[in-house]
């Protein structure tokens, strides 16, 4: 058998059949970041549901360029609106979840915030901004609340 022939054998080797999925069928199987970041949403918003907060708007989006997005505007039982970004990652290296929320991020926040409060019917409630960080994975997830993580300031 010739190279070429040993190469054309092994591609053919390599070649999905119709009972095994092909490359695309992986991925397509695997979650998006998207649906990762809604599976966090999700752990999160029912992480602090079970702390007494009520939900008020999910992923709430400034309109604009530059606009930032709320994942979670929630409200605790003293009235205070509570603004929450949830950070997701499968392990703790590279400064784990907490370690991704930049001042940039944190500045677009305040600005989808400060949206939020000029639709307020009436006086805006007194407001603070959340962090929940979900790491890891199944049995492994750890979850933090940082209540009051940072201010409007920066």
């Amino acid at each position: 058998m010739s190279w070429l022939q040993t190469l054309k054998h092994r591609l053919a080797a390599r070649t999905p059949g119709a009972d095994e999925p092909g490359p695309a069928a992986v991925r397509a199987a695997r979650p998006t970041t998207k649906a990762k970041g809604d599976a966090a949403e999700q752990v999160a918003l029912a992480h602090l549901q079970r702390q007494g907060l009520r939900l008020i708007a999910r992923n709430q989006r400034t309109p604009g360029r530059g606009g930032g997005e709320l994942d979670l505007v929630m409200q605790a039982g003293d009235g205070t609106l509570v603004f929450v970004e949830v950070r997701a990652r499968r392990s703790s290296s590279h400064g784990g979840a907490g370690a991704s929320i930049t001042a940039t991020k944190q500045a677009r926040i305040v600005l989808a915030a400060r949206h939020v409060l000029q639709q307020w019917p009436g006086e805006p409630p007194a407001c603070r901004f959340d962090v929940v960080l979900v790491e890891g994975e199944g049995a492994q997830q750890r979850i933090q609340w940082l209540q009051a993580a940072f201010d409007a300031d920066g």
